[in-house]
């Protein structure tokens, strides 16, 4: 009877490596509403016979303050990013440039102006810097010429 223990024992060990092994990072997919569904769920549904220990209560709590303050980070980062995107931008004004149109032409002249377009289905912005009739995006500069 202690064989088949062990031999569970075995099977289990090698399950739980392939496992981890597919499975690196099992919750490197999850976004910050569904990992804080998760934690509350998870929170909600504890036997109330065996209550969390103190300790255990604070640790998660430390991981949603944890997880608030990275995603507060996060967009701060990516505004100061943004902000940072334009400063250059507007720094193009009156510089030749060359490099990829929206039209996926070839660009080659002096910058007009620039423009920032908004996208509120995914909340995101780009930077459009117009060379003569044409508009790249300012991720598609490819050189930039002083004087």
């Amino acid at each position: 009877m202690s064989q088949i223990g062990q031999t569970g024992a075995a099977s289990f060990t090698s399950q739980e490596s392939v496992g981890a092994v597919a499975e690196q990072n099992p919750y490197g997919d999850l976004d910050i509403d569904s990992f804080m569904q998760l934690l509350i769920s998870e929170m909600q549904n504890q036997d109330p016979l065996e209550p969390m220990k103190n300790s255990e209560m604070v640790q998660q709590i430390g991981q949603i303050r944890e997880i608030g303050a990275t995603d507060a980070l996060t967009s701060t980062l990516s505004a100061l990013s943004s902000s940072q995107e334009l400063v250059t931008a507007s720094g193009l004004i009156g510089k030749q440039v060359t490099g990829l149109a929206d039209d996926s032409s070839a660009v080659d002249g002096m910058v007009d102006r620039i423009t920032v377009e908004t996208n509120s289905e995914n909340d995101s912005r780009s930077i459009k810097v117009h060379v003569g009739g044409k508009t790249m995006n300012i991720k598609n500069i490819r050189e930039i010429q002083t004087g």
